[in-house]
């Protein structure tokens, strides 16, 4: 087959990871802006790192993309099937960061690829979407606050009698680590994501051996490289909802937070699961924030992002298909 179609799909595919780095950095980074351990652009640039480094660990998660989600077909209509999911879930995520709502960008490309599966006639794995996608999203929000609060009343626990400001800016120096790690995590996740599309495209081309579970080194490096830019690009408007707009952080908190979302990650990870990050350090932040009191957390707020979370597969799914059957007569 011509490679000038799946070179095509790659770079849908890396503008998909671009929109994501940005769209995304939030996650990384939100909390440490928020509480003042980091300038902005410090932030940025060292979650760009983390998420560049990430991506090399992050290969289970990239199979299940690739091979756990849907059965595309070969040839032409494959390649458009993954043209069309890659621009529903770059669509839905200019969409939710213009309105500043922190969605999944990991979702919204799952969701894609079920739309475009199901509008292109192809399969779809429904027992590895739920195993994989739907129980991990539901049990990582709930994981993130029943998590957060405990770690935050342990710390509160612990630092109970210590001097409030020493102990302010010690956790402004922890959250460098912490926030470098949520950006780890972020890469292995969502960098991945991106480098199974890019393996699926090269397996319906005749690229790849559908048998072989490998990622190639250049695809990793590609999503790696593209992912930090976008993260470094920023994403200011998701990142003042996240860092301010659940509750007021503090340093404590935001470090409680990151290493409560981090942790998720990494788990979620070691059992190939794609999760959302942003799921995670939501959930998380809305634990650490109850530690306060219910009211401490700006429901509404929350209530906007959690429909944002729902909308997401079917709002992704939905652009995916209609680009497929506008596509699939174009290009077949």
């Amino acid at each position: 087959m011509d490679w000038i179609p799946v070179a095509l799909v790659t770079l849908l595919a890396m503008g998909f990871n671009y929109t994501n780095g940005f769209h995304d950095a939030a996650n990384a980074i939100a909390t440490s802006v928020s509480t003042r351990a980091l300038t902005p652009r410090v932030a940025l640039a060292m979650a760009a790192v983390a998420n560049l480094f990430g991506a090399f660990f992050g290969a289970k998660v990239a199979q299940t993309v690739g091979q756990g989600i849907i059965e595309a077909p070969n040839g032409h209509l494959g390649l458009v099937l993954c043209a069309a999911a890659l621009i529903g879930a770059i669509g839905w995520n200019m969409l939710t960061w213009w309105y500043g709502l922190p969605s999944s960008s990991s979702h919204a490309l799952i969701g894609g690829l079920g739309g475009a599966a199901l509008a292109a006639g192809a399969g779809v794995q429904w027992m590895g979407i739920l195993e994989k996608v739907i129980i991990p999203m539901l049990l990582s929000p709930i994981v993130g606050i029943i998590v957060g609060f405990l770690v935050m009343r342990l710390i509160l626990r612990i630092f109970h009698d210590a001097h409030p400001g020493r102990t302010r800016r010690g956790f402004r120096y922890a959250q460098t680590a912490s926030a470098a790690a949520m950006a780890f995590g972020h890469g292995m996740q969502d960098a991945a994501k991106t480098a199974g599309v890019v393996v699926l495209a090269l397996t319906v081309a005749g690229y790849q051996d559908g048998g072989d579970q490998s990622i190639p080194l250049w695809v990793l490096v590609m999503s790696a490289v593209v992912i930090s830019m976008g993260t470094y690009a920023g994403g200011w408007r998701i990142m003042r909802t996240l860092g301010r707009g659940i509750i007021h952080l503090d340093p404590p908190q935001g470090f409680a937070a990151e290493v409560t979302a981090a942790s998720i990650l990494y788990v979620a990870t070691a059992l190939r699961a794609p999760i959302s990050t942003t799921h995670a350090i939501t959930s998380a932040i809305m634990g650490v924030g109850a530690t306060k009191s219910l009211k401490a957390v700006r429901w509404g707020v929350a209530k906007n992002i959690v429909g944002a979370w729902v909308f997401t597969f079917p709002g992704a799914g939905l652009s995916a298909a209609i680009l497929m059957w506008v596509l699939r007569p174009i290009f077949i």
